[in-house]
């Protein structure tokens, strides 16, 4: 079986993050299923492929319905043979129907990795409900109640979580956080990984910031962000500035492998105000550090406040404060939730399980079932 794995995404994040992960778990155990990743030509995706031996094609994305792109989709579905396509984000679908329009596709699969509801408009109603998605993965229970709401045919929903792959951890990084940022001991790294979209609320983790450095007067914390710039990271900046915390976070920008960093922090704080489920959760959850964060998206199907981590309502940066000042309080409650988490985790989250529950969806939609 041939499967095609569509990405019109130019930066790197969670989706692309399941993308390699699932490509790598059925290389792994199911040899004789052939992936091929399309994503676009010296995007973020395409650097990270390179230092991989998985199987991926290239085609160029000038704006977002570049027809090259389509073009490039049919190529490869006549070459390979290709027995299921998986859209991995909105803008491959439309590109892919473009496809479809010029030649006969084989049947779509669709994950939605996001909470975000599918707006209402025509031509939006008609990308997703197209005849040849036969299945909708949800990453969460959350994500498939948002969805549902726009698509017609709600037996082809389903909740499939992505979870994280345990055979690939690492914390090989180019620098020590503390060493090269001359945090000391005394200070905990509350660390957040995150590209700097709408979705993060990053204007949240800057409340928090001054909530906890210049409303308690708490010196004894450094916030390190990881994540992809972009146009609302000017705004960020002055806010930063405005609130005089230039000492107290530290934003790194874009850095390969950024979960590798997590061994470095004591907690991980998440202050999204939409999300599917991130998988910096179950990266945190592996590497056995704490995590307060916004109850969101499918996050409370995967924490419970008090038990395996702390929630708090999104854009509630008081409460977000409070939990992380509690937390470190009272540091004995921390062996107890990361050893839930983890289990939790070894249990029912792993890229392992995952990607077998998708390999059983792959045969079903090629038997046309």
């Amino acid at each position: 079986m041939t499967i095609l794995h569509v990405s019109a995404v130019k930066n790197w994040g969670g989706g692309e993050n399941h993308i390699e992960n699932l490509c790598f778990e059925l290389k792994k155990s199911n040899s004789e299923i052939n992936n091929i990743i399309l994503c676009v030509r010296n995007g973020l995706f395409h650097k990270r492929l390179l230092k991989t031996d998985l199987k991926y094609e290239t085609a160029p994305l000038a704006f977002n319905l570049d027809i090259r792109f389509a073009f490039k989709i049919i190529a490869l579905c006549k070459k390979n043979h290709v027995d299921v396509i998986h859209i991995h984000d909105p803008s491959a679908i439309a590109l892919t129907i473009i496809a479809d329009k010029f030649y006969s596709l084989p049947p779509f699969i669709f994950s939605k990795k996001t909470s975000f509801p599918i707006k209402k408009k025509k031509l939006t109603l008609y990308k997703y409900n197209y005849p040849k998605i036969k299945k909708y993965l949800c990453v969460s229970n959350e994500t498939k109640r948002v969805t549902a709401d726009s698509i017609v045919d709600k037996s082809k929903l389903m909740t499939i979580y992505h979870g994280t792959n345990i055979g690939t951890k690492s914390s090989e990084t180019p620098f020590s956080l503390r060493e090269k940022f001359a945090i000391p001991n005394s200070k905990k790294i509350i660390g957040v990984i995150g590209n700097h979209i709408r979705a993060k609320h990053f204007e949240t983790l800057i409340e928090v910031v001054n909530e906890l450095i210049n409303i308690q007067k708490r010196k004894d914390f450094q916030f390190v962000q990881i994540g992809n710039y972009t146009d609302r990271t000017t705004d960020l900046l002055k806010k930063v500035k405005e609130y005089k915390l230039e000492n107290d976070i530290i934003f790194l920008g874009y850095t390969p492998y950024a979960s590798n960093f997590i061994p470095q922090f004591d907690a991980l704080l998440i202050t999204s105000q939409s999300e599917g489920i991130p998988q910096v959760i179950f990266e945190s959850f592996y590497h056995q550090k704490p995590v307060i964060s916004t109850s969101v998206g499918g996050i409370p199907e995967i924490i419970q406040d008090g038990i395996n981590g702390f929630l708090a309502p999104r854009h509630d940066f008081k409460t977000l404060a409070e939990k992380i000042i509690y937390l470190f309080d009272n540091k004995e409650l921390i062996q107890n939730l990361t050893t839930i988490s983890y289990k939790n985790l070894i249990e029912n989250f792993t890229t392992q399980q995952m990607a077998q529950k998708t390999l059983e969806v792959y045969k079903t939609v090629s038997n046309g079932d």
